[in-house]
This record gives C-alpha cells, structure tokens and sequence, in this order.
C-alpha cells in the first residue's frame, strides 16, 4: 500500500483508526454534514443527532431517499468499472468522498486495474477520521487522500499531483457533491477549472439531486433539511446538471436518472430524482 499521505504535506493526514482515538476536537456535531446525512441514509452509525434530523426531515417528505442515494452508490461501481475497464482511465480524483462504505472508488478501480492510483478529497473531520479505510488500496497503485474544500481548486490540484500524473488522463468524479455548492459559488466555474488542469482524455462524472422529478417531494425536503444544515444544498434541472458537461462529450445514453445510466439489468421503471452523467474532454 502506497501512503501518500507518509510525504507529511500539510494537506495530508494520516490518522490512527477511529476505535483507537477520540473522535477530532473540530467536528461540529450540532450542525448537519452531507457526508454524515448520507451515512444514515445508507445505514451507517458515523452520524449525530443534527445529521440523523436533517436525513429525516427528507425522508418525511420523500420516503424513498434511501433507494436514491443506493442508487447513487450503484451509479458510482458502474462508472468507476466502465472508466478502469473499457476506457482504460487509472487515475480518479474523487471528490466529495463521503464516508467510506461498500465499493469505493479504490476498490471498484484497482479491481480491474490494480495500479490504478485514486485521490479522494472532502472536508468533513469524521470523514478524514476514517481516511485509513479509503488508504488501503493495492499493493501496484497507491491511494491518498485530502481534507479540503471543493472550492479550494488550487490546493485540491496540487497537492493531487504528488500522486497523480496530470500528463495522463484523470477521472474526475463528483458525485453528490455539487448540490452543496450554491450557484453564488459558481459550481460552473469550479468545475471548469478543474477540467482545464487535467488533459485531453479526461473524464467528468457527475451525481446530483433533481428539482424537477417528484418535484414538490424534494423541495419540501431540501427545504426543511435546509434548516439544519451547516450548507445548505441546491437541487438542480437537467438542463442545469447538463451545463457541468458543457464543451465534453457526453457518453450514451447522457444526462439520464443516474439508475438509469447503462445499468445491466436495467433497473425498474420508476422515476428518482437523482441525475447522472459521464463525458469525455476531447
């Protein structure tokens, strides 16, 4: 296992187990984490009573979050698979990581291909906690990971490049994380600065919440869960998930409900508003 995170940047951090430690003196437990909000959904014990509100607050007005954000984890196995297997990608900057949980991209990646090298990124203190689980990757590729802000585009591409070559083509996976940027924060540009730091070849994978399937559900949840949260999220259009993949070119079958994207065997004819999509930068 190859541990970045040993260079001792001041980015990286190396922590003992959780069972081992106290959990970090800066986690605000009296405000809601998306990360820690998915966790409950999925049926994790790293979340606190804010977070556990929040993820019920949602669930009151839309009952079938939890097949949604299942969904989402399946949307991320069958991407990070096409993009290691048939795309031949062996570099994935993963951002917005969220708790570990079943299948990481790591894990999916180095399946297929074991050298391939993955950089996760969140900013969530539990989820640093916890990064020794999402650092035990192959023995041929090698795994780091960074507490940081999506924001901070920057910091996120420079210190990535201790472990991934930006000479060669990079996976660049956000999912379920931009609804936590607010359009005053410019999603758009973010992502396009990220996209023009990685070369041609290059792919985008994007999950976002939809606001306008089961439209009155998600904004009655979102608004509630709003409430809550430390930041708020911002549900999006198609057309508006669309824009992130503006100048790429869009793989089949687009920007479709993200349990809809090449799933094999197609999953049931229900409507979840949850968009997903994958493109290649020319």
């Amino acid at each position: 296992m190859a541990l970045v995170a040993e260079k001792r940047s001041t980015s990286w951090f190396l922590p003992a187990p959780v069972d081992d430690q106290p959990l970090p003196v800066n986690i605000d437990t009296g405000n809601a984490h998306i990360a820690r909000v998915y966790n409950y959904w999925l049926g994790g014990k790293d979340n606190f009573e804010a977070d556990r509100k929040a993820a019920e607050m949602v669930v009151e007005s839309y009952p079938d979050i939890r097949v949604g954000v299942r969904t989402q984890r399946a949307f991320l196995g069958r991407t990070v698979r096409y993009l290691a297997a048939e795309a031949g990608i062996r570099q994935f900057l993963d951002i917005g990581t969220g708790l570990p949980s079943a299948d990481n991209t790591h894990e999916v990646a180095q399946r297929v291909a074991p050298e391939s090298r993955i950089v996760y990124v969140d900013n969530d203190p539990i989820v640093l906690a916890h990064a020794r689980a999402l650092l035990t990757g192959s023995h041929q590729g090698s795994t780091a990971y960074l507490d940081a802000d999506v924001r901070d585009t920057g910091e996120i591409l420079r210190v990535a490049a201790e472990t991934l070559d930006f000479g060669e083509p990079i996976a660049l996976m956000m999912l379920g994380l931009l609804q936590c940027v607010p359009d005053a924060d410019d999603p758009a540009g973010i992502v396009k600065r990220l996209l023009n730091a990685v070369p041609s070849g290059s792919y985008l994978v994007i999950s976002h919440p939809a606001s306008d399937i089961l439209a009155d559900q998600m904004a009655r949840g979102a608004t509630r869960m709003n409430t809550v949260m430390a930041a708020p999220v911002t549900l999006r259009t198609r057309a508006e998930v669309a824009r992130f993949f503006e100048g790429l070119d869009l793989l089949e079958p687009g920007v479709v409900q993200a349990h809809r994207w090449r799933a094999d065997p197609p999953d049931p004819d229900r409507d979840i508003p949850n968009y997903g999509g994958v493109a290649r930068k020319q």
